[in-house]
């Protein structure tokens, strides 16, 4: 498995295209995203599901957290039956975010992938996307890295999603 960690707009889901793209064999990419569209509507702003703020802060509750888990596990499963997972995710809570997949993972092994942007890149790319809270992308750009520990990091700052794909391929192959 290959697991990237960013914050929102960072440029997680255009590294993983790219990785589809330039990886010899077929992987398969799961995000958070689609995790919380997948989701019932009314845990969508609740205090026990997951709740995006005015500023771009994001809290989450405990019937998020268990589904969460399951998800985790359905991941991790594929994985164990042989099939080449990438995931895009959002490490809100940092080091406890890790270890929830390190749990989940069980002895399988990933590969640790840190992607950062700085904050006002991240912030224009958020703007310009239109689907996201404003405030999300600098509120994460940092904290989702807090405590978290990488085999390999690259910045999509100023570096085209491709090249940091490239970059990760070759740790992979």
């Amino acid at each position: 498995m290959i697991i990237l960690n960013g914050g929102s707009s960072s440029g997680k889901s255009g590294i993983v295209r790219s990785l589809q793209a330039v990886l010899p064999d077929p992987w398969l990419a799961f995000g958070c995203d689609s995790f919380v569209d997948a989701i019932p509507a009314r845990m969508q702003a609740s205090d026990e599901g997951i709740v995006f703020a005015a500023d771009g802060g994001v809290s989450v509750g405990a019937d998020f957290r268990a589904l969460e888990a399951a998800w985790m596990d359905g991941i991790v499963a594929m994985a164990r039956a042989g099939a080449r997972v990438v995931i895009d995710d959002v490490f809100l809570g940092g080091a406890a975010s890790q270890q929830r997949w390190q749990k989940a993972l069980g002895g399988v092994a990933a590969l640790w992938v840190g992607v950062r942007c700085e904050s006002a890149v991240a912030a224009g790319r958020e703007v310009a996307r239109g689907d996201r809270t404003q405030g999300m992308a600098a509120a994460q750009a940092d904290v989702v890295h807090e405590g978290v520990f990488y085999d390999l990091e690259v910045d999509t700052t100023h570096t085209e999603s491709l090249v940091c794909a490239r970059t990760i391929a070759a740790q992979v192959t």
